[in-house]
């Protein structure tokens, strides 16, 4: 069997975004949503993260370049991305974690 698995994250910037707003609503297992910022005055490549309309963050901008060009070019369909970790008590940056998988066909 193929691992499907591409990627395991904090998400980053949840201190600065709405992420406090729904973390009571977020179980291991949530399904989250990434959508690429080309436009980012910080970062050409940021990738956000939604938790339904909630913007709750970024992928690291580490990690986040090939992610981004995907999106770029319209593969939009190609990840699901689900909550993996959530630690209440952890620093504000490494209280959710997320896991970036290809979609099963």
């Amino acid at each position: 069997m193929i691992d499907r698995n591409i990627l395991s994250f904090h998400v980053s910037g949840f201190t600065y975004y709405d992420g406090i707003d729904v973390i009571d609503e977020l179980r291991i297992g949530s399904t989250l949503r990434i959508e690429a910022e080309p436009e980012n005055k910080f970062d050409p490549y940021a990738v956000a993260v939604y938790y339904k309309d909630t913007k709750i963050g970024f992928i690291p901008s580490k990690e986040n370049k090939i992610i981004s060009q995907f999106l770029q070019l319209g593969y939009d369909n190609l990840f699901e991305v689900r909550v993996n970790r959530i630690s209440i008590d952890s620093h504000p940056e490494q209280q959710v974690g997320a896991i970036l998988r290809i979609q099963k066909k």
